[in-house]
């Protein structure tokens, strides 16, 4: 399989966006160094965009990730800091949906 694309929406309990974000970003560094990791991070609602523009919301972000294979993604998902972050933002979250996408 070739490249993977994950779309990963995570909604913060209100006023926690800010301590998921960050914990998530401790994490960042360690994610990068996996094998098959091409492209990992969080990214934010554009401010001045207009009209045009569907929000997320003030407790949401959205984790744009490419892995170079379906293992390596699911390699990924089973490691044991991924686990403990999990963990770690468990209780903070009130929802979290992930989109694996294939090229077209």
């Amino acid at each position: 399989m070739s490249i993977v694309h994950v779309v990963a929406v995570i909604t913060a309990k209100p006023g926690k966006r800010a301590e998921v974000l960050a914990a998530f970003k401790e994490n960042v560094p360690i994610v990068h160094a996996e094998d098959g990791c091409v492209e990992y991070g969080a990214t934010l609602d554009t401010e001045g965009v207009g009209k045009f523009q569907t929000r997320f919301g003030e407790d949401t972000f959205v984790v744009v990730e490419k892995w170079e294979s379906l293992d390596h993604l699911k390699a990924h998902a089973a490691t044991s800091h991924m686990a403990a972050y999990g963990a770690k933002v468990k209780d903070m979250l009130a929802d979290r949906v992930i989109h694996v996408l294939s090229p077209a």
